[in-house]
């Protein structure tokens, strides 16, 4: 499921809740588009980590080798 789909989704919920409230059906399918959403947010953040590339390695290493 795409990205903003499920943020409009999830949006769309969070408005219903203040206004009417919700069902119990609806309850448990926002906790579940949350949980994508974060699952999706927590992906993305470790792949951002796993490319950072540490500068003081970098020299440790060249040093080393010199």
């Amino acid at each position: 499921m795409d990205i903003d789909v499920i943020i409009a989704r999830i949006n769309e919920l969070a408005r219903k809740k203040k206004e009417v409230g919700l069902t119990a059906e609806e309850v448990v399918e926002r906790d579940e588009l949350r949980q994508v959403y974060l699952g999706n947010i927590r992906r993305n953040f470790r792949q951002q980590l796993e490319t950072i590339e540490w500068v003081e390695d970098a020299e440790n290493e060249q040093k080393g080798n010199a």
